[in-house]
């Protein structure tokens, strides 16, 4: 207290001084229209600045909530696509009810003119390979949330690859990026076709570049275009149709007695930054492949 004392005594004068300065300013602002607007745009500014850092820093920690809401979203909207129905109607004129094929009403589902196919869920990378000759791509979603294997597997821009293996909470994915050699079973390949022509091949890995893959089977009197899009045929349980793979990149013939192209496609999945993926759930497939089995078994 002492101390506090003269302290006080030997700073008077300058503390005094203060004062009085802080009272003449408040003075001058207040009894002066042109100073007083001078201080308010001034302090509005300031603030205004203080407050867009605020929110930029508030924004950067809220990231993860933003895109875990987005993918979520993006999961939702993909169940509502058309392609991930199937009309069950035999008639010449196929009409869609909207209302019907997306209500949740069960009495209104029921009484529909689409099955659902198709269901997406989507998942959180947390491990993936691109520099080895069989990549594989581990998610943060398994058996309990109705993940199983051979599910296809696609990232924000197109296809990423199927599942492999499946424990309780996650799962392990054959990556697009997968070489394998002779009849090995980390083949992989894509059935696929070109959006413009409508020709089926198909995108194989051939352990160059993650960032491109290559398509065979497209006949060389097709007319190619270096840009034209390459998707999924439809034909695979794996993945319904349309969905982006690549775009070509180049094309050529192996000598002049080839009857079909070597095309080098640029993968539309950046491997180098996935993040967030979708599980396709096929729920039709069951049925489709007993159906082709019981015929194979007729055949032979």
């Amino acid at each position: 207290m002492r101390n506090l004392i003269i302290f006080l005594r030997r700073y008077f004068n300058f503390f005094l001084f203060l004062l009085l300065e802080v009272i003449c300013i408040v003075l001058v602002f207040r009894n002066n229209n042109f100073q007083r607007t001078a201080y308010l745009n001034s302090a509005n500014n300031l603030s205004g600045k203080l407050y867009d850092r605020y929110n930029n820093v508030q924004y950067y920690f809220h990231l993860k909530a933003t895109n875990d809401s987005l993918v979520s979203e993006n999961a939702r909207l993909h169940n509502l696509l058309r392609s991930s129905f199937d009309s069950m109607v035999t008639n010449d004129i196929v009409k869609t009810d909207t209302i019907r094929l997306f209500n949740t009403d069960s009495a209104r589902q029921a009484a529909g003119t689409a099955t659902r196919r198709y269901l997406y869920r989507q998942a959180k990378v947390i491990n993936n390979s691109i520099n080895r000759s069989v990549n594989y791509i581990t998610i943060h979603r398994g058996r309990l949330q109705g993940i199983r294997p051979n599910m296809g597997v696609i990232g924000p821009s197109g296809v990423v690859g199927m599942v492999r293996s499946v424990s309780d909470n996650y799962a392990v994915v054959l990556s697009l990026l997968a070489k394998g050699s002779g009849s090995s079973s980390s083949n992989f390949g894509v059935s696929a076709r070109l959006l413009r022509g409508k020709e089926i091949g198909t995108v194989y890995w051939d352990g160059a570049d993650p960032a491109y893959a290559m398509m065979k089977d497209i006949p060389r009197t097709i007319k190619l275009q270096k840009g034209d899009t390459v998707v999924t045929s439809g034909f695979s349980a794996l993945f319904p149709e349309n969905l982006p793979i690549g775009y070509i990149d180049s094309f050529s013939l192996a000598d002049k007695s080839s009857t079909s192209y070597n095309i080098r496609v640029k993968l539309a999945t950046n491997f180098y930054n996935l993040q967030y993926v979708y599980v396709i759930d096929n729920l039709l497939k069951d049925e489709q492949k007993q159906l082709e089995d019981s015929t194979y078994r007729l055949i032979k």
